[in-house]
């Protein structure tokens, strides 16, 4: 039997694309945007990064709740005033995601976020399980780790990184097991599903 397998395309125009130079959108764009990308069929939207700014939430809030067909998800590090930010955006979306994220290369750690492994470790774990805590309580929730400057990490240490969300409590059923990152052309994403199972790296 022919194994078929599915392709999720995952756009982050809205996000990531925002930071191009000379690229600014407001509110009524973005959600034209978002509009549009869900005509298309893009599975799933990163509508911003709620923590930004004022303008940014609200713009992702708009989307989670005006689009409907795409996972709508809300960027945050791993931190628990982002990530809570995140999920007060993306709440009301018909499929809302959390994906946070921590640098894991040792000169990320030491000069961006000045953190040592043993931290990150048990930042991931905790800012994980805050994550499913919260996407436990709405149908349809998930969660996406991942790790940021994979590609000149230390391939024991990001395996420990992309393994320990599985080690902290269970994920609740209501976060299905799905995984999908874009590559960068500056630094490579690696990506967990929301339990941890399968770690996936884009290079």
């Amino acid at each position: 039997m022919t194994e078929h397998r599915y392709i999720n395309i995952f756009d982050t125009t809205l996000r990531d694309g925002e930071q191009a130079p000379g690229a600014t959108l407001n509110r009524a764009e973005k959600l034209e945007i978002a509009r549009q990308l869900a005509k298309l069929g893009v599975d799933i939207i990163e509508a911003g990064f709620p923590i930004a700014s004022p303008d940014d939430f609200e713009a992702v809030k708009a989307i989670a709740g005006e689009v409907e067909g795409p996972r709508i998800a809300g960027l945050a590090r791993a931190m628990e005033k982002d990530i809570r930010a995140a999920w007060d955006a993306v709440k009301v979306a018909e499929k809302p995601r959390i994906h946070t994220f921590i640098s894991t290369s040792a000169v990320h750690m030491k000069y961006q976020i000045k953190k040592t492994p043993e931290e990150v470790l048990a930042d991931t774990r905790a800012m994980v399980s805050l994550a499913r805590d919260l996407a436990s309580t709405r149908a349809g929730a998930d969660v996406e780790f991942s790790a940021m400057d994979a590609s000149r990490s230390e391939p024991e240490f990001l395996a420990q990184v992309l393994a320990s969300p599985s080690s902290a409590a269970p994920p609740p059923s209501t976060c299905p097991t799905r995984s999908a990152t874009p590559c960068r052309s500056s630094s490579a994403t690696s990506s967990a599903s929301s339990t941890g199972c399968a770690p996936r790296c884009t290079t």
